[in-house]
């Protein structure tokens, strides 16, 4: 795989030093009258710049390739490269794959050339279609640091692949300038393919991320091959990688060069990825990459520790303060499905806390509207992530907007699509009507990403015309955050962010933790400080419930007011060993609502502070804008047994009755 490829550059770590001051994170004058702050220091993250390794494009291969297309000659000699033979072809097929030219590597798709560009010289090329080898085109994305495009065949168009599996298949090719030579856990090259050797010398085959890859080197460029599947028998309506394969390997036969062009040699320049502000945030602040929720992890494992900055972007959240922190892990979060332990209380008094740790909850979304920032890329999830240490995580963070509104009295809930979420980078959206997840694409010299945004209304989506080939600026609105799994309120109100970047082995999840970081001091304009506070959150069982008030949990959402809102909160822990692996959607809590025009919101003069174990905790209750009584009562159930351990059959609820779904249910998706 390392064929055709020269190490142009691996860029010196352009961090900066890592300074340390004596003092702690300065709340407000107020707060800072009650007692001496405790002496630990704070630090800064030495950020590091990506690795990155540049291919050198073959041309003058991929124009000999051009010289029996009949379209394309002139009066040379037979076989001989055409002089112009890219221009001409680039022309040909620009109404097909738009702005084909722009792509600084030879085009390879199911497209075949010869046919199209013989029917073209004869005036009937007919429609598109006749020559995709039965791929639709659906994204094409073409600039100087490769291309990008998605294509999807309908199994009942193609009966002789045979098929089980029913619904359209997605089939992602890629070809790049550059390859990011990640650190961490190493990544299997995969097996050879002895039937494609001839065709593609040193062809792999992979699985990897819950994808069927086949990467190879045609041109002196690398080609990714890509589609989603799952490792077990054919179906209906989940496609196997036994039948994904058959996919790739027509996709692979049917291969021809399509387009392109040379670029300039800035295409080979790296950009700098890090800039910060000299100024320090007396109030942002963050837990160390890699340092998860104790217990949150998988298998006992930690989080991913990499201080890379991947891109100098924007951050996703149009205005600050955000948070970034889990959503299953810490108030209301579902423990995704590692076991709840009840603590008593009533409404949103009630308590509990996830098995893995002895960290109190409430069901109360507004608890988590708080620094510090906790990592959670490589947290308890089913979801394959090779970057983390058991191979399984969430893939990327979940960052809560700057103010919560409750969605109405007693109820603890967020009101969503409240806060807009922005693009972070100029580039174009990946993203067919009605899905949920929207890639944001960024290919240009020097960096090649993919950013993909979840959690969003897919309806507001379509409705917006945020679907394939929409270009967007930096800062530009695409959406709102939400709390859509598979259908609304299947999550707390938050985004789930994450990335992904071209490696030998295709596109792979990298943690974006310090991009966030990186992004969001640039918001604020000032450092965050890392946290070195004294664990007080541990693994292991949980202390006695008799008196909750005694174990609160996290500090008051910032007051949504310039002078307020962004005032550090109090520390909750220091996190330790975390674990990772792959989870369904966040199935959290089912919530039988009261009307939206009452709701509660959460202000100063509703918050007090309190010493505890020597740092100071916020406490806060809303102020309800409704009178009514707290005997109408709201139902919070569990979806599914895994949910709840707190009992089961009927419960009783300020006075209401329910009893439990008749039937389990179970709703995949990301949390």
């Amino acid at each position: 795989m390392a064929r055709g490829f020269e190490l142009a550059a691996r860029f010196t770590l352009d961090a900066l030093k890592a300074c340390s001051f004596l003092g702690v994170i300065v709340f407000s004058p107020a707060l800072a009258q009650e007692s001496p702050q405790s002496t630990e220091p704070a630090s800064q993250i030495e950020m590091k710049e990506p690795r990155v390794a540049f291919a050198a494009v073959d041309w003058n291969a991929a124009r000999a390739t051009l010289a029996d297309l009949d379209a394309t000659t002139s009066n040379a000699p037979a076989g001989a490269p055409q002089p112009g033979a890219l221009a001409q072809l680039n022309a040909a097929t620009e109404k097909v794959f738009p702005n084909i030219a722009e792509s600084a590597v030879p085009v390879l798709l199911p497209f075949d050339t010869a046919a199209f560009l013989r029917a073209r010289s004869q005036g009937a090329t007919g429609a598109a279609a006749e020559y995709s080898s039965g791929f639709d085109p659906t994204f094409f994305f073409p600039v100087p640091a490769g291309y990008d495009a998605m294509l999807t065949l309908q199994p009942r168009d193609n009966p002789n692949l045979d098929l089980i599996y029913v619904r359209s298949v997605n089939v992602q090719i890629s070809g790049s300038t550059l390859i990011y030579d990640l650190a961490g856990p190493s990544v299997p090259d995969g097996a050879p393919v002895p039937e494609l050797d001839k065709a593609f010398p040193g062809i792999r085959r992979v699985q990897l991320e819950s994808h069927v890859r086949y990467t190879f080197v045609r041109f002196g460029m690398p080609y990714f091959v890509s589609i989603e599947c799952f490792d077990g028998a054919n179906r209906e309506r989940r496609l196997s990688c036994r039948e994904a394969d058959k996919v790739a390997l027509r996709l692979l036969e049917t291969l021809n060069i399509a387009g392109g062009k040379p670029q300039s040699e800035a295409a080979a320049t790296m950009r700098h990825t890090i800039s910060r502000p000299q100024r320090i945030s007396p109030d942002f602040a963050y837990y160390a990459p890699g340092d998860l929720i104790p217990g949150s992890g998988m298998k006992g494992q930690g989080g991913r520790a990499d201080a890379t900055v991947y891109s100098r972007i924007r951050f996703p959240i149009a205005q600050a303060p955000d948070y970034v922190n889990s959503q299953s892990f810490m108030n209301w979060g579902n423990c995704d499905f590692t076991g709840r332990v009840g603590l008593g209380g009533h409404g949103l008094d009630a308590g509990y806390r996830c098995k893995v740790n002895d960290k109190p909850l409430e069901k109360d979304e507004s608890k988590n509207y708080a620094y510090p920032w906790h990592d959670n890329f490589c947290e308890h999830r089913y979801y394959y992530v090779v970057q983390c240490p058991a191979g399984l995580g969430h893939q990327g963070q979940d960052i809560r907007p700057s103010t919560c509104l409750f969605r109405s009295p007693g109820i603890g809930r967020c009101e969503p699509y409240q806060n807009d979420v922005v693009a972070v980078h100029d580039g174009v959206l990946m993203r067919a009507p009605g899905d949920e997840a929207l890639y944001l694409i960024v290919n240009e010299p020097g960096q090649h990403l993919r950013f993909r945004y979840l959690h969003m209304d897919p309806h507001q989506l379509d409705a917006a015309g945020m679907i394939n080939g929409r270009r967007v600026s930096e800062g530009e609105a695409i959406g709102a955050v939400g709390d859509y799994g598979k259908q609304p309120g299947d999550t707390t109100y938050h985004l789930h962010f994450d990335l992904q970047v071209p490696t030998r082995q295709g596109w792979v999840f990298v943690n974006p933790y310090m991009t966030l970081v990186a992004a969001y001091e640039r918001l604020i304009g000032g450092r965050g400080q890392v946290v070195r506070d004294a664990q007080t959150v541990t693994a292991g069982p949980a202390p006695p419930a008799a008196n909750r008030h005694s174990f609160p949990n996290s500090a008051p959402m910032p007051v949504p007011r310039p002078d307020e809102a962004s005032k550090v909160a109090p520390i909750d822990a220091m996190v330790g060993a975390g674990v990772h692996a792959e989870s369904t959607i966040d199935s959290l809590l089912r919530i039988e609502s009261e009307p939206a025009s009452e709701r509660k919101t959460i202000a100063a003069e509703h918050c007090t502070t309190h010493l505890l174990k020597g740092h100071r905790r916020g406490f806060c209750r809303p102020a309800i804008i409704s009178t009514r009584a707290r005997g109408q009562a709201h139902i919070v159930r569990s979806m599914d047994r895994r949910v709840s351990h707190q009992g089961a059959g009927t419960r009783h609820h300020a006075g209401d009755l329910r009893t439990r779904h008749a039937r389990r249910t179970t709703r995949h998706g990301r949390a």
